[in-house]
């Protein structure tokens, strides 16, 4: 998908609803930034900003980036109902990172939430965004595991764009230390009102140097 596109597909899909997600931080972002220092983050995909806003709440000074420019708008309409001492923690960028890759670096947290992606541009994009992680950093992927495919939850029915833990980890080198590398289960609510377990793909890298 070129980068026009993209930006018109994300735009499209965010137009046809008064909201695409739930307002809620993501859970592994939350169970994993919990026992972090606060620092500076960078939100990738930040949608309509709930992980952005839960993060600048904890403390942190948060980029969130995103290739819509309806999201976006979304997310900062959203921290209008914020104290403005969190709201000075916050800034939003739209970018297309598959064509346009100019980030700053020295992040304390790069959190990437479900970004289904085909290779090659998977594996490019993950280690672009790594190299904007400083050093004693971490580097936080979260997506939807292959074997949600089968679940009846909604997910894209392409096979290509799901990857485990270990071939997040392969895009990492030696200076990584990967502090968790699995997939953890939970529940989710399938479009006609069952209860199904799903699993969430959860990589959490710290750079050692």
């Amino acid at each position: 998908m070129q980068s026009g596109s993209m930006q018109e597909f994300w735009d499209e899909r965010y137009r046809k609803r008064s909201h695409v997600w739930s307002g809620e931080p993501n859970r592994q972002l939350v169970a994993v930034a919990e026992s972090l220092q606060p620092g500076r983050a960078l939100d990738v995909g930040a949608g309509e900003g709930a992980d952005a806003i839960w993060l600048a709440t904890s403390g942190w000074d948060v980029l969130g980036v995103d290739v819509s420019a309806v999201a976006l708008s979304r997310a900062r309409a959203h921290t209008r109902e914020l104290d403005a001492s969190v709201t000075a923690r916050l800034d939003w960028r739209q970018v297309d990172l598959l064509s346009s890759p100019e980030l700053p670096a020295d992040f304390d947290l790069v959190s990437v939430q479900f970004m289904h992606l085909a290779d090659p541009e998977r594996t490019r994009l993950f280690r672009m965004l790594a190299t904007r992680v400083g050093t004693g950093g971490s580097l936080l992927i979260v997506a939807h595991d292959p074997s949600d495919l089968h679940t009846g939850v909604g997910r894209p029915p392409q096979p290509e764009l799901y990857y485990t833990p270990e071939q997040v980890a392969a895009v990492l080198d030696d200076s990584w230390d990967i502090r968790v590398g699995e997939s953890r289960a939970r529940t989710e609510r399938t479009p006609d009102g069952r209860d199904v377990g799903v699993n969430d793909v959860v990589v959490h890298a710290v750079r050692l140097r």
